[in-house]
């Protein structure tokens, strides 16, 4: 009996692969290979999908939210509010621009961020916050960008899992100050190496941007923007992402058939399933349950032969790299970072496939 992966990078772009060399074919055909109109083709047309007036490609993602905070001259001396148990790319980021990383814990039921607990965190007024919309489940961003704008801090949605994610009607990526997105291989939206781009609807930022991907420069070779550095996202990726965006609505469809199935099908008392918000439009970029015996369940999985992984296993404040003397208690997050689980979803799943995950899911004892 074939594994079943976690991602199954051939068979998901098996259909678009003809289409994705010609793309390539006609970007080393123009002799254009850097910043050319691949780029701008692929901006235009994710700014347009989000709801956006302005995107701008940028290396990957985690570039994506460095120099988002940067854009907004976020620095030593800032604080920027963001979750503990989404990976440690943001806590990265903040810390790179040498501003201080305070945690807000999460909701119980969706594992997003707490909103009572945001709310207090807004009022020591800091000077930014990055919400994350986590697993392909879009956080209440239109009610948290309200909050913001009161409090007068800055909103960066984080959007790596997210691609086509929607509320009430509106985009991830379209509430925020300024969005990241991540353009990694598994990502809904995902390249054949890696990329990202930071997306606004304000002209003087989405200018900040350019100039940061850029060295900094306002001209050829005229540093201008302190922070700047070399991250442009390449041609050849930006020529694939164009194609494959094209497909992104049904893929994401299918991540949700996936989804359902388990939502319907697993019925072991051990296992709880995350709440998924009412109103929203999951993209299902991670099916994840949880399970107090994880490791146990792990084990079992893997010995029919099915992929699983933990997204993430240790969280942000307690990293040892990050670890201060007295690491703030998130009791929340804690206890979600030692049961979740992620199962295999993805659009190349079959209907066999699926069924074997549900089963093995529920013969777990």
């Amino acid at each position: 009996m074939q594994p079943i992966r976690m991602f199954d990078s051939l068979r998901v772009q098996s259909p678009h692969l003809a289409s994705m060399r010609d793309a390539i074919d006609a970007v080393l055909s123009s002799g254009r290979l850097v910043l050319g109109p691949a780029v701008a083709d692929f901006e235009q047309a994710f700014a347009d999908y989000i709801g956006v007036a302005h995107c701008v490609g940028v290396a990957n993602g985690s570039d994506a939210l460095e120099l988002a905070l940067r854009a907004l001259e976020i620095g030593p001396g800032s604080s920027v509010l963001t979750v503990a148990n989404a990976g440690g790319y943001t806590t990265t980021a903040i810390r790179a621009c040498g501003a201080q990383a305070r945690y807000v814990d999460i909701d119980e039921q969706t594992l997003l961020i707490d909103a009572e607990a945001l709310e207090r965190a807004l009022g020591e007024r800091p000077q930014a916050l990055v919400l994350t919309h986590l697993y392909g489940q879009m956080a209440d961003a239109e009610n948290i960008a309200a909050r913001c704008r009161h409090h007068g801090v800055a909103m960066i949605e984080d959007c790596a899992q997210a691609h086509g994610a929607a509320r009430n009607g509106r985009r991830a990526g379209s509430h925020g100050t300024l969005a990241c997105f991540s353009f990694y291989p598994t990502k809904n939206l995902g390249a054949v190496g890696d990329g990202g781009a930071v997306l606004t609807a304000d002209e003087h930022l989405a200018k900040r941007v350019r100039q940061l991907r850029q060295y900094g420069w306002s001209d050829k070779y005229r540093v201008d923007l302190a922070g700047g550095r070399n991250s442009r996202l390449d041609e050849l990726q930006a020529a694939v992402l164009g194609v494959k965006l094209l497909h992104l609505e049904a893929e994401n469809e299918r991540r949700r058939a996936v989804a359902r199935r388990y939502q319907a099908q697993v019925r072991n008392p051990l296992i709880r399933l995350p709440t998924r918000a009412a109103g929203a439009d999951d993209v299902v970029h991670l099916a994840v349950l949880r399970c107090s015996r994880r490791d146990g369940l792990r084990a079992h999985l893997a010995g029919c032969g099915i992929d699983s992984d933990v997204h993430y296993p240790i969280p942000d404040h307690w990293q040892p790299a990050w670890r201060d003397a007295s690491p703030p208690s998130l009791p929340v997050t804690e206890a979600a970072a030692a049961e979740v689980l992620s199962l295999p979803c993805h659009p190349a799943l079959d209907e066999e496939e699926i069924q074997r995950v549900i089963e093995a899911v529920n013969a777990f004892r």
